[in-house]
């Protein structure tokens, strides 16, 4: 596995720039190791749903898991407000980097991630070929 870490800036977005990273990279099937950072603008779909909800404070990243391709990704995430209570969900555009954003991606050189549809779930799945 090939790693890659970078940092995000204030001001950034977090999930558009975790994605141009993705694709100026050509990973092909990645997957989130860990981030650390703050964010200042969170949006996110919750579990099972279509409602998607915005918030605007100080928001510490306490996790971040997902699989990444060139044109795609699948991100959760888990935050913390200055009480420490915690929310998280699934990662929408719009999200806004606060003071830093710290990523790392391992990339899995022998795979390709692709999104098809799957008629079970009503969704685009992850599908995993040999990158040979």
């Amino acid at each position: 596995m090939k790693t890659h870490i970078f940092r995000l800036h204030p001001g950034q977005n977090f999930k558009e720039e975790i994605d141009k990273y993705v694709v100026q990279n050509n990973i092909r099937a990645g997957i989130i190791l860990t981030c650390v950072g703050n964010l200042t603008k969170a949006v996110l779909r919750m579990a099972n749903a279509k409602i998607i909800k915005t918030w605007d404070g100080s928001f510490e990243i306490v996790s971040v898991v997902g699989t990444v391709e060139a044109g795609n990704s699948h991100i959760h995430v888990c935050l913390s407000d200055e009480e420490g209570k915690t929310f998280g969900g699934h990662l929408k555009d719009g999200s806004v980097v606060g003071v830093t954003a710290e990523v790392a991606i391992g990339e899995i050189e022998d795979l390709e991630f692709s999104r098809e549809f799957d008629s079970e779930s009503g969704h685009k799945e992850l599908v995993m070929k040999a990158n040979i």
